[in-house]
Formats: C-alpha cells, sequence, structure tokens
C-alpha cells in the first residue's frame, strides 16, 4: 500500500511537534507509604517532523504506548520516548502524562480519615539519546488576606488559591515533597473531610497565618530551592479571590544549576 505519509509536503516546512493527545491508559506512580499505587492518566505524545515529509505515522504512537509497562519512572519513560524515535524516524520525541494521585488525609482536630486527590503530570523531552523529566503538582490551600485582617475589625476576606509546581530534579523525588512545600506555604492546608472541631481549627489557624499570593510563593520557591533533589523549578500561585472579580497571581522561576 502506498504510504501518503512519507511522500513530499506541498509546503515544505519542518514541524516541531506533531502527535496524538489525550489518550487514556492505566498506571502505577511510586507511592512513599505503600510504595506505588495505580492510576489513569491522559497521555500526549509527539515529535518533530522534517520539512520534506507530508506527515507522521499516528498509529506508531499508540502502537510504543502498548508495548511499553504501566510502570512509571525515569528509565522505562526513557524507554518509551526513545521507542518513540525509532518508529517514526524521529530527532526529537514529547510526552506529557496527567493523572490524580491520591493521599490519605487527617482532619486536624478529629483525625478524620479521608481521601485527597491532586492533579499531577509527568513531561519528557528527549533528544540526542537524553531526556528532560519535568514532574508537576497542583495543590489547593487557603489563604487569609493580610491587608483585609489588618484593617477590618471583624474578620477578613478568605479564599482557595492554587499552587502549581513544575520541577526538574536527580534522583528521584516524590510527589508527597512537592505537595508538602505547596501545602505548607498557604495559610491553611484544604481537606475533603472536617467535623465542626475541625472548621474551628482550620478558621482559627488560618486567620493566625495569614498570606498574600506573594508570601505564598516565596514560601514555595524557599522549600524547592532547599530541597536537595531539585535542579530546576517553576512555582506559580493564583488566588482565587472571594471579593475581587479577577485572580491575583505570582510567579518565580529559577535553574538552580547556575
Amino acid at each position: 500500500m502506498e504510504d501518503v505519509q512519507n511522500g513530499r509536503a506541498s509546503i515544505a516546512m519542518p514541524i516541531d511537534r506533531v502527535g496524538v493527545k489525550d489518550i487514556r491508559l492505566p498506571l502505577l506512580v511510586r507511592d512513599r507509604v505503600q510504595g506505588s499505587q495505580h492510576t489513569v492518566a491522559s497521555v500526549d505524545l509527539s515529535v518533530d517532523l522534517p520539512a520534506h515529509f507530508k506527515g507522521t505515522h499516528m498509529s506508531r504512537f499508540v502502537e510504543a504506548l502498548e508495548g511499553w509497562s504501566e510502570e512509571l519512572d525515569y528509565a522505562s519513560f526513557k524507554r518509551l520516548l526513545a521507542n518513540i524515535t525509532e518508529r517514526l524516524n524521529a530527532r526529537r520525541a514529547y510526552a506529557e502524562l496527567r493523572f490524580p494521585f491520591f493521599l490519605h488525609r487527617s482532619a486536624p482536630a478529629s483525625g478524620g480519615k479521608s481521601m485527597m486527590g491532586y492533579d499531577c503530570s509527568l513531561v519528557g523531552e528527549y533528544e540526542d539519546g537524553e531526556l528532560v523529566f519535568t514532574l508537576g503538582v497542583e495543590v489547593p490551600v487557603m489563604t487569609v488576606c493580610p491587608c483585609s485582617l489588618a484593617i477590618s475589625e471583624q474578620g477578613a476576606h478568605s479564599q482557595r488559591a492554587i499552587v502549581r509546581v513544575l520541577a526538574r530534579f536527580t534522583g528521584l523525588l516524590w510527589l508527597e515533597d512537592l505537595i508538602e512545600i505547596c501545602e505548607s506555604a498557604g495559610s491553611s492546608p484544604v481537606y475533603t473531610l472536617l467535623k465542626r472541631a475541625d472548621e474551628k481549627y482550620v478558621t482559627e489557624s488560618a486567620f493566625a497565618n495569614p498570606a498574600f499570593v506573594e508570601d505564598v510563593v516565596r514560601s514555595v520557591a524557599r522549600g524547592l530551592s532547599e530541597h536537595p533533589k531539585v535542579s530546576w523549578f517553576r512555582a506559580s500561585v493564583e488566588s482565587q479571590e472571594s471579593i475581587h472579580a479577577h485572580s491575583a497571581y505570582a510567579i518565580i522561576e529559577r535553574d538552580l544549576r547556575d
């Protein structure tokens, strides 16, 4: 049969990335307490395409995934991307996996147990046998506005903020490490299960620890800078303001190898 994709392109222009998006597959992720946990990932795969090729072979991405172990680590991810470059005669391969990661959490006063889910990601960029591996988490926290607290006779406005971290690293970096750094930066963590005693505790502790979005992102950046495994990071915080019709945000990016 004719291989149309390998035919000449009518417009001879290279494409940076071409591939497939939102493939669902089971995934086994490392868990610091249990050893591992099963989850489900949404996967994007792509490669570069030279100017003279009309198209890429989309089915080969799926074939590469079919032969890949569901256990996620640096070595298996590198093998996956190396396999993709070989199958598609590409110089560069790119993959992004988005998946939920779950931790058991205890309510701060009652001790009630519940499961908390966090949106996580893993991005790999492979070229010339080298893999750049970036781990990401999104963590909700509660913040109390220091300005509102200082100028109000009663109360202050509070809101949920989303802390997003992307990190590159050497060795093994636990998702739990990133989550803990993010949660400790807000006025309070947020919880799935709270009884009345817990709500009282969270409210009082949060109001005793007010934080601007700038305070939160600096705290996250300090925690990442002090982590012995982290070599580069991008920390961002978006505060979903409760009394404003807009969000507030702040970003710090650092290369710790410099």
